[in-house]
């Protein structure tokens, strides 16, 4: 398996996690965002929405987006819990992550990261909203160890991407003990240094 991803993009990184936590043979293919590589004939022929990460499966069948990518490669593992409604709860994550919190802790971090913006010149909406979803993981996380009970799943995997370098975009995780704890459990029981 090749996984085509960026290590700048905590997306393409969470790909890379979990195939390494499952202990799945792959070849890592740096591909920057940053200088076009995602838009080269070559790549747009793999993928043609042009993003990373991406994955070429050993038959050479492709696969994109990173939560697509990683609930494929978890299947029958423990990462996925074997209850439906648990099951449900992860994927209830997994769609939020990419809904109501990518877009905002991790743009605002692209954008004072590698754009160099100041944090006064972000919009204030990114902000507010990046805010929001810090606080709606502290308060699930004030309930249990992780976001679907009590071991870690694919929507611990998914949040933890971004929301481990929440600070640079600006976001305080001091103000979000249970979030905090809750980054190094995550760590911890994936081995992501």
């Amino acid at each position: 398996m090749r996984i085509y991803g960026d290590s700048i993009s905590g997306n393409c990184l969470k790909v890379k996690w979990v195939a390494a936590h499952l202990r799945l043979p792959f070849d890592w293919i740096e591909t920057s965002v940053l200088t076009g590589e995602t838009r080269t004939p070559a790549f747009l022929a793999m993928n043609p929405a042009g993003q990373v990460p991406l994955i070429v499966l050993d038959d050479g069948r492709a696969l994109a987006q990173s939560n697509a990518i990683i609930l494929h490669l978890a299947e029958g593992s423990a990462l996925i819990p074997e209850d439906p409604y648990e099951r449900a709860k992860m994927l209830e994550w997994m769609f939020w992550e990419q809904y109501s919190h990518e877009p905002y802790v991790a743009v605002a971090r692209f954008q004072m990261l590698y754009l160099g913006k100041p944090r006064e010149a972000l919009e204030a909406r990114l902000v507010e909203r990046g805010g929001q979803a810090l606080a709606r993981l502290e308060t699930q996380l004030q309930q249990s160890p992780f976001l679907v009970g009590e071991r870690v799943t694919l929507a611990d995997v998914a949040l933890v991407a971004y929301t481990r370098v929440a600070h640079e975009g600006g976001f305080d995780l001091a103000l979000y003990p249970a979030v905090k704890a809750w980054v190094g459990r995550t760590e911890a029981a994936l081995g992501i240094i």
